[in-house]
């Protein structure tokens, strides 16, 4: 997929980092911060159940694919970000700059085991 037509984005995703902020006491606390919102397509790839905690959870992964953005060329960054949708996180674990025209970004995501 080297062109993307403006209606295959049709979900409003917000990117988010991690940074490190102070608590009242001084100690170290970690927040999530929106980086940037951009239009994306989001398509499930496959699904699984597992034990955690003696409990059942699933984790579905997902493909999720944007218009290029210089904060997503960096593959071992982009591993720190997630993205939100509509109350969904998706924990980003890859991108991939397809055919490195830097025209479509392919994120590798997965969503239900924890909030990021």
């Amino acid at each position: 997929m080297t062109a993307v037509r403006a209606g295959q984005l049709a979900r409003r995703l917000r990117i988010q980092t991690r940074a490190s902020t102070q608590d009242t006491f001084g100690g170290q606390q970690w927040v999530w911060t929106d980086l940037i919102t951009v239009w994306a397509d989001i398509q499930p790839l496959s699904g699984r159940e597992l034990e955690s905690a003696q409990r059942m959870a699933s984790e579905i992964s997902h493909q999720i694919t944007v218009r290029y953005q210089p904060i997503f060329a960096d593959t071992r960054v982009v591993a720190g970000y997630r993205a939100l949708y509509k109350g969904r996180i998706f924990n980003i674990h890859a991108s991939m700059n397809e055919d490195e025209r830097n025209a479509v970004i392919t994120l590798l995501a997965s969503e239900g085991l924890d909030d990021g």
